[in-house]
């Protein structure tokens, strides 16, 4: 029997000014598990993203996490209900310490915050930065801390847009391993990833998208054999390097 989802999206569209970004996109993200969303640049990969946090409140369609219907509304609220999510380019806050980073993100009422912020910064080996401003950290780090700013409040979903692009491949394996932890907790996730190899080790279903629409689902395996896949995403990117 298939899991239930935590995230349902039927019939999302998204236009701006004329140039169909989202042209009736249907996806789940099953609870518990990790599903990568993967095509070409310009697909529409983010955009999806940001309708779904709340970013972008003018796509139409239905969106439902969690059991609620999400769709317009603020950032903040969708935060509330239990959704994380990280962006292509770091965030951190560059004149607070990395644990007052991870503190303005925890609830006010929250007592355990400070215990809960040291205890994320020992797993990924970043507790002896705890009082570096971010802006002196190196690009992988503010990423890494980044995604702990989205753990202080134990989502239920997180979505991951590129969380390995400018990140070493020591910091990138600290990241996957906490991914995997996180997975085992019972936490939802589903990444936006360019790098393939991370797309096969990690997710347990995969969609394609392109020019706004799914052309394929399944297992990595499964979509890779798809010659839509190949066309549309692969031949683009062996394009582009030509």
């Amino acid at each position: 029997m298939a899991e239930p989802s935590i995230l349902e999206i039927q019939g999302l569209r998204r236009d701006f000014g004329g140039v169909q970004a989202l042209g009736g996109v249907d996806l789940q993200v099953r609870r518990g598990k990790i599903t990568g969303l993967i095509g070409p640049n310009g697909s529409g990969k983010t955009t999806l993203f940001q309708a779904v946090s709340g970013m972008d409140r003018e796509a139409t369609g239905r969106i439902y996490f969690d059991g609620h219907s999400i769709l317009g509304l603020r950032p903040s609220r969708i935060v509330a209900l239990g959704l994380g999510r990280t962006f292509q380019l770091s965030r951190v806050l560059p004149g607070l310490t990395v644990l007052e980073n991870l503190l303005v993100a925890s609830r006010p009422d929250d007592s355990e915050a400070e215990d809960r912020a040291h205890n994320l910064l020992r797993q990924v080996h970043l507790e002896r930065q705890v009082h570096v401003l971010g802006k002196a950290l190196s690009y992988g780090q503010q990423k890494l801390v980044e995604f702990l700013r989205v753990l202080m409040r134990s989502p239920k979903l997180i979505l991951l847009d590129e969380p390995a692009a400018g990140v070493n491949p020591t910091l990138r394996r600290t990241l996957w391993e906490l991914v995997r932890q996180l997975q085992e907790q019972g936490t939802s996730l589903m990444l936006i990833e360019h790098h393939m190899e991370v797309i096969a080790d990690l997710c347990d279903e995969v969609y394609v998208l392109n020019e706004g629409r799914i052309i394929a689902r399944g297992t990595f395996s499964e979509v890779r054999e798809d010659p839509q896949v190949f066309a549309a995403y692969f031949g683009h990117r062996n394009r582009t390097a030509s």
